[in-house]
């Protein structure tokens, strides 16, 4: 049967991925704590919804930085998609264009740059580690740039890498004939060789700046005019520094619970984040978003709109890039019946009354 839901894709999709490539994209760091928070946390909060409402025609669509979007959930950045089809970013991006929503594209990508660009369909922004050899990060930002996408999102939680067990165990590397494509041409492609554990973990060891700070976000805006998102907020001051230091967006993230865990839930951290930018500049969340209710939520605690990840691969290992496609109309679908029973016919009418 097919999935009706995203947990039924994720079902399917892991029955059809090689083990190792499962425990990478499931798990999380340590014991886990945060990656079951991120969606133990959602089911927690109740959702009061008025009634006699007349929700007899709806828009669920928005703007996010001037992007128009047909609902407010966009495609997070994954790494390493050709390990859950052949196809891997490419057929993503068309799915996210296909729904209607931009995604936002990995660094570490098993397909550059250039190829995402020219599968789009819809708006592609860029997600950027900052490599030691800054040469190479410019390089990374200009390409994006050329290939047309519209922002870039910088990563800030995840320059020295969190221990995550499953890829310890499985000495995870990336099967015969992928690697970080964006990076070939700096010859940075290829995790070390000879290193027990993760792959991944000994490979931005080797090749990212542990010593990014708040100073180098003034080198990043000198090196482009795209708008900059900062990925990985969690606290007020962080939010209020990003406002100060000229980001344009804030993702309210905790790298879906592989970074720090016993970290707070990411919609635990949305209010208090919210608050401190106090409308200035976009806030969006990621984690554990796998219903249309969450996304009301999420945006009730103020966020414009949601990122999933995981969910799109495993709608790419199902079934490639219909199966994301699907996963992007369920979840639409989800949000939709959602505004409806909780009496909202826009995306603006969703507000804290529904939280009680």
């Amino acid at each position: 049967m097919d999935p009706v839901n995203l947990a039924e894709f994720e079902s399917a999709a892991r029955q059809r991925l090689a083990r190792e490539a499962y425990d990478y994209y499931a798990g999380g760091a340590n014991d886990e704590v945060t990656l079951r928070r991120n969606r133990a946390a959602y089911e927690e909060i109740a959702l009061h919804y008025p009634v006699l409402r007349d929700v007899s025609a709806r828009d669920t669509s928005t703007i996010v930085l001037g992007e128009n979007i047909s609902f407010p959930v966009m495609v997070a950045p994954t790494a390493f998609h050709r390990m859950a089809c052949p196809e891997g970013e490419c057929a993503a991006a068309r799915a996210a264009g296909r729904a209607g929503t931009l995604m936002v594209m990995s660094t570490l990508s098993t397909t550059t740059i250039e190829e995402v660009a020219a599968a789009a369909t819809g708006p592609l922004w860029f997600q950027l580690y900052v490599y030691k050899d800054r040469g190479a990060t410019t390089d990374l930002i200009k390409r994006a740039e050329a290939a047309g996408c519209r922002a870039l999102v910088l990563t800030v939680d995840a320059q020295v890498w969190g221990r995550r067990e499953a890829d310890v165990r499985n000495n995870f590397k990336l099967p015969d004939g992928l690697s970080v494509a964006n990076l070939a041409e700096h010859a940075k492609e290829m995790f070390p060789d000879g290193i027990p554990g993760s792959g991944l973990a000994a490979y931005v060891a080797q090749m990212l700046d542990p010593k990014l700070s708040w100073k180098d976000l003034a080198w990043l805006r000198g090196q482009t005019k795209l708008p900059i998102l900062l990925k990985g907020i969690l606290r007020a001051d962080d939010a209020r520094l990003a406002v100060e230091h000229g980001a344009d967006g804030v993702i309210v993230s905790n790298h879906g619970g592989r970074q720090l865990d016993t970290a707070p839930a990411t919609i635990e951290a949305l209010p208090r984040v919210a608050e401190a930018v106090a409308g200035k500049i976009p806030v969006l969340i990621d984690g554990g978003v796998r219903r249309g209710t969450d996304v009301v939520k999420a945006l009730a605690l103020g966020a414009q709109a949601a990122l999933i990840g995981r969910p799109i691969l495993w709608g790419l290992a199902a079934d490639g890039e219909e199966g994301a496609f699907r996963v992007l109309q369920l979840l639409k679908a989800e949000f939709d019946l959602a505004m409806a029973l909780c009496g909202a016919r826009t995306v603006g009418e969703i507000d804290k009354s529904l939280l009680g």
